[in-house]
């Protein structure tokens, strides 16, 4: 298994600690959130609407088993998840 994360270039989908693989898309919205972007800058870099963002960061979020932003950061590549 390779680490996670990608570019999103290349429709990368792969697996993260076992986790479903992300679709295309959703790899290059979890691409954008680990640069620090908003759902509205990703929504627009993406030309899709916010709560279409905000859904695939949901999805994201189930398939990752993330409770945060930052969590879903740190699976997507590859770190460790720590909690208090």
């Amino acid at each position: 298994q390779r680490p996670a994360g990608g570019d999103g270039r290349s429709g990368d989908t792969r697996r993260t600690y076992g986790a479903p693989p992300l679709s295309p898309r959703e790899a290059e919205v979890m691409d954008s959130i680990s640069r620090g972007m908003s759902n509205a800058d990703i929504a627009a870099l993406l030309r899709v609407e916010q709560k279409t963002v905000k859904n695939h960061v949901n999805r994201i979020f189930t398939k990752l088993g993330a409770r945060s932003r930052v969590e879903a950061v740190l699976i997507w590549q590859g770190r460790p998840v720590t909690t208090a």
